[in-house]
This record gives structure tokens, C-alpha cells and sequence, in this order.
């Protein structure tokens, strides 16, 4: 048994996504992108009933987790998913439960 227990590198920097991918709010925000879409917030916010005001907030969280990229043209913010990021986090993590088992 290990005393100190480090955080393996496949583990570092995993905790936003999966803080950012367990809040059901977050998860249906993420289900209203068709593939490779990418939404303005009216359009996001037409699609729960959640407040503007919670919606931006959840959209800060995905976006700060890397669960959402965003670029703003004009005065529209528009966001898509990072599927890569989230892909590699999942991977990485499975990788590692692979060879400690």
C-alpha cells in the first residue's frame, strides 16, 4: 500500500471535464448540438428551459473544462463541442485503469 498517493499524468487536468460532463443541466445543453454544429447562446438557450443567466453559467463551466470551444463572429458568441478534449481525457484515464489492472 502506498502512503502518498501521487495523481498519475493520464489523470491530471481531468477533474473539470468530469465536474463539467456530471451536471445533467450541462449534459442537455450538450445533447442540443448536432454533429460538428456550432450554437449561439439564444440558440442554446432555446433549446432548455433554463435562465439566460444559468445557461451562461453552464456554458462557462463547459468552456473553461474544454467540453466547449467558442469564437465569437460580429457580436454573436458561437460554441461547438471539443470533442477531441473530451475524447482524450476519457482515453487517457481508460488507458491507465487498462495497465494498473
Amino acid at each position: 500500500m502506498k502512503l502518498i498517493i501521487d495523481i498519475p499524468n493520464a489523470f491530471k487536468n481531468t477533474a473539470a471535464i468530469f465536474i463539467a460532463l456530471g451536471d445533467e443541466h450541462r449534459q442537455r445543453i450538450l445533447l442540443a448540438f448536432e454533429k460538428s454544429e456550432k450554437l449561439n447562446i439564444l440558440q442554446i438557450i432555446s433549446t432548455t428551459t433554463l435562465s439566460r443567466t444559468a445557461v451562461t453559467h453552464h456554458l462557462k463551466v463547459l468552456h473553461n473544462a474544454g467540453v466547449l470551444s467558442s469564437e465569437k463572429s460580429g457580436k454573436e458568441v458561437y460554441f461547438w463541442i471539443n470533442s477531441n478534449a473530451i475524447i482524450e481525457t476519457i482515453e487517457g484515464v481508460i488507458t491507465y485503469i487498462k495497465s494498473e489492472t
